[in-house]
């Protein structure tokens, strides 16, 4: 019946939002990967990946989209659900897709449907300084919130395209500024995408909850991968970030299990990866 007690003690107990603090604190990376289904999930939780992601970033590598704004809550529900049929281990959070959350009253609703159908542990959200009131809101309901800054897809249309954002040292401030308010706010973990190596590190050191990087160098507490990326089935021209693990692994299960490792040692990202 009480699960959580009964785990406390094995060699293998789920990773908690306490684990992620404590990994910070101690220099322990963190290894973070997305995942859309079950089977996959298995494999993630056997390489000992720490954070699962279920992103809107299916609606590109699964649906054959070229942005992830058509991605809907049913959507992402229905992966997310998938996933954690499959995981134990790993922390488990999902995104708020595109306009799912323009009030804090329907970000609340689609958070709630997030975690109640879908199984998720942490709600994830593009945001910035028009997001605040919503990540404090979602807080003060006891919602574990992951705030994401830089590069944000679902913002593609506005931005002119995917490019490195912070590069002008105005922009950097004002992400550093955002950083540290959506913290305030009550953000308990904080993306950045597709930002300067020397930005990452500074709102790294900026704030007392984890950093998740994905293209913003190798000074953040962790990293997060797509999945279809690092094993090689991405078709076409891939991120600069982006490395293939397929490479001398011969299964997917070896490259799983390399790029954890590879994140561990900080041999990932290495400087062909960095902006």
């Amino acid at each position: 019946m009480y699960t959580h007690l009964q785990l406390r003690g094995s060699d293998r107990p789920p990773v908690t939002l306490s684990t992620l603090a404590r990994m910070k604190a101690d220099g322990q990376k963190i290894a973070s990967m997305t995942c859309y289904d079950a089977s996959f999930a298995v494999l993630l939780d056997s390489a000992e990946v720490d954070v699962v992601l279920v992103g809107d970033s299916l609606g590109m590598v699964i649906q054959g989209y070229d942005t992830t704004v058509p991605v809907t809550m049913d959507d992402v529900v229905y992966h997310c659900r998938a996933v954690a049929r499959g995981l134990h281990r790993p922390f488990l959070m999902a995104d708020l897709p595109f306009m799912s959350y323009p009030s804090k009253n329907e970000a609340l609703s689609n958070s709630v449907r997030l975690m109640q159908e879908g199984g998720a542990k942490m709600i994830k959200l593009e945001s910035g300084g028009t997001q605040i009131e919503i990540v404090e809101f979602l807080a003060a309901h006891d919602i574990a919130v992951c705030a994401h800054l830089g590069l944000k897809p679902q913002s593609v249309h506005k931005t002119g395209g995917f490019r490195v954002q912070g590069r002008e040292e105005d922009a950097a401030e004002l992400m550093i500024d955002n950083a540290k308010r959506l913290e305030s706010a009550g953000a308990d973990i904080v993306l950045l995408e597709c930002i300067p190596s020397a930005l990452g590190k500074a709102i790294t050191a900026a704030l007392r909850v984890p950093v998740i990087g994905i293209g913003a160098g190798p000074d953040t507490d962790g990293q997060i991968l797509v999945l279809y990326d690092i094993l090689d089935i991405t078709t076409g021209r891939k991120p600069r970030f982006v490395r293939n693990f397929m490479e001398g692994a011969g299964t997917n299960q070896q490259a799983l299990v390399n790029y954890v490792k590879a994140v561990r040692e900080v041999s990932y990202p290495a400087p062909e990866h960095e902006f």
